[in-house]
C-alpha cells in the first residue's frame, strides 16, 4: 500500500512538473505570437518609412534636375534673341546702305556718283551686317539634359531584405560555472565574415529548463563582444540556475537570439563560526569586529535597563543556557589569540589545485582558524560572500576595526 501510495504521489509530482512546462511552453508561444504581429507592424511601418524616405529624395531629385533643364533652356532662350536682336539691328543698318545705294544709282553727276559711291563703301565696310555670325550661338538640342535610370531600376529591383546574421549556437560542453564567474562560448553555424559584434543577455533563475516569462527578473546585457566567448565576473549566485542567449551583429542589423541555455550556479555562503572565536571578537554571519568588553559592557546595559524598569530581579542565567556554552566554549582562547574559524577546504585560487589534505583520522571535524595580528585578514575563498568582513587593525590607543572584504576569485 506504501509502495503504491510513493509511486503515485512520484507520479503526481512528474504530472504537475510536465503541466507547469506546458503552461510556460503556452505563455511562451502566446508572447510569440504577440511579438511576431508587433515586430511586423514595425517592420511595414520601416519599411514605408524607407519608401517615403526614397519617394523624398527621388522627388527632390526630379525638382532639381527639372530646375537644372529650365536653366539651361532660358539661358540658351537668352543667347537666342541676343542675337536675334543683333541680326535685327544689322538687316536694319544694311536695308537703309541698299535704299542709298539703289538711291545713289540715279545721280547723273559724276562728282556726286563718285562721292557717294565713296561714303557707301565705306559704310559697307563697317557696316555691322558683315560682321554678324549667322551661325546660331545654341543649338536646340537638349540631350545632355536627358537621364537614363536604367541601372538604377535594376538595383532597385534587386533590393532585399537586409542580410539577417544567423542565430548562433552556444556550446554547453564549453560553459564553465566556477568562482561566482560564468564563461560562455558559442559558435556561428556557418561563417559569416559580415558580423560586427555579438550580444549576451543573461538572467537570475530559480526554475531549470526553458526560460519563463512570468515572475522573472529582467534580462541583463553586454554589447560589443567581438569574441565567441565571454566570462560574467564578479556574479551572485543567490539563484539556483542562470538563463543565458546570444545575437549576432552585423553593421546593420542584429539577428535572433540563441536558443537560450540555463546553467545551474551552485551557491556556497561563506559563513564564520561565532561559537568558535575569541571573547573579544563580535561575530555574526562574514562580519567580525573588535569588542573589548567580550560582550559584557552590553550585558551590563541592558541588566541595567532592566532594573530601571522593573523593580523584579532579573533571574540567574543558568550554566546549561546555550550562550553561557557558547562563551565557555570561546573562553579557550587566552591572552590576545584574537582567532575565528571559518570551514574551509584549501585551494589553489588560479588552478583550482587542492593544497592539502588531513589524512589523519580525527574524532571532531577539523577546523582552519584565522589569527587576526598587527593588520588586516583577507580569504580567498573563491565562494559567494554576501558581505564584507572587518578585520582587525592595531592602533596607538589599542586594537581596533578595519575592514577587510573577502574576494571572489575569478
Amino acid at each position: 500500500m506504501d509502495e503504491e501510495r510513493e509511486t503515485l504521489q512520484r507520479i503526481v509530482s512528474t504530472l504537475v512538473n510536465k503541466n507547469d512546462e506546458i503552461h510556460n511552453f503556452i505563455d511562451m508561444l502566446n508572447h510569440t505570437i504577440s511579438n511576431v504581429q508587433v515586430n511586423s507592424s514595425n517592420a511595414i511601418s520601416e519599411l514605408d518609412e524607407e519608401f517615403d524616405g526614397l519617394y523624398s529624395v527621388l522627388h527632390e531629385m526630379k525638382g532639381s534636375m527639372a530646375n537644372t533643364i529650365q536653366q539651361e533652356e532660358a539661358r540658351k532662350i537668352q543667347a537666342l534673341q541676343d542675337q536675334l536682336s543683333q541680326c535685327s539691328r544689322a538687316l536694319e543698318s544694311s536695308e537703309e546702305l541698299l535704299e542709298l545705294a539703289v538711291q545713289s544709282l540715279d545721280i547723273k553727276n559724276p562728282v556726286e556718283l563718285l562721292e557717294a559711291a565713296r561714303q557707301i563703301k565705306d559704310s559697307v565696310t563697317v557696316a555691322s551686317a558683315f560682321r554678324l555670325s549667322l551661325k546660331p550661338k545654341v543649338s536646340d538640342s537638349m540631350t545632355h539634359m536627358m537621364v537614363d535610370f536604367a541601372l538604377e531600376k535594376r538595383m532597385l529591383q534587386a533590393v532585399k531584405f537586409l542580410p539577417v546574421p544567423k542565430a548562433p549556437e552556444i556550446d554547453v560542453a564549453a560553459c564553465l560555472v566556477a568562482d561566482n564567474c560564468i564563461t560562455i562560448s558559442w559558435r556561428m553555424p556557418e561563417e559569416d565574415s559580415r558580423i560586427d559584434h555579438f550580444v549576451l543577455e543573461y538572467r537570475k533563475t530559480n526554475f531549470d529548463g526553458l526560460p519563463r516569462l512570468k515572475g522573472e527578473q529582467h534580462w541583463e546585457l553586454v554589447d560589443y563582444i567581438k569574441a565567441t566567448q565571454y566570462t560574467l565576473s564578479g556574479l551572485r549566485f543567490d539563484t539556483k540556475y542562470m538563463n543565458l542567449r546570444v545575437q549576432a551583429c552585423n553593421k546593420a542589423v542584429a539577428g535572433e537570439y540563441s536558443d537560450p541555455v540555463t546553467l545551474e550556479t551552485k551557491a556556497f555562503v561563506f559563513s564564520l563560526d561565532s561559537t568558535s572565536s575569541h571573547l573579544n571578537l563580535k561575530v555574526e554571519d562574514t562580519y567580525v569586529e573588535w569588542d573589548p568588553t567580550g560582550g559584557k559592557g552590553q550585558e551590563k546595559i541592558k541588566g541595567k535597563e532592566n532594573k530601571n524598569r522593573s523593580n523584579t530581579a532579573s533571574p540567574k542565567r543558568s550554566t546549561n543556557s546555550p550562550r553561557a556554552s557558547a562563551r565557555g566554549s570561546r573562553d579557550r582562547f587566552a591572552g590576545e589569540s584574537y582567532t575565528v574559524l571559518g570551514q574551509l577546504s584549501f585551494y589553489n585560487a588560479s588552478s583550482k589545485a587542492l593544497l592539502h589534505t588531513f589524512r589523519a583520522k580525527f574524532t571532531q571535524p577539523l577546523l582552519p582558524g584565522f589569527m587576526i595580528w598587527c593588520g588586516g585578514l583577507t580569504v580567498m575563498t573563491g565562494l559567494q560572500v554576501p558581505s564584507a568582513v572587518k578585520t582587525l587593525q592595531k592602533s596607538e590607543n589599542g586594537l581596533g576595526g578595519s575592514t577587510s572584504s573577502l574576494n571572489n576569485v575569478a
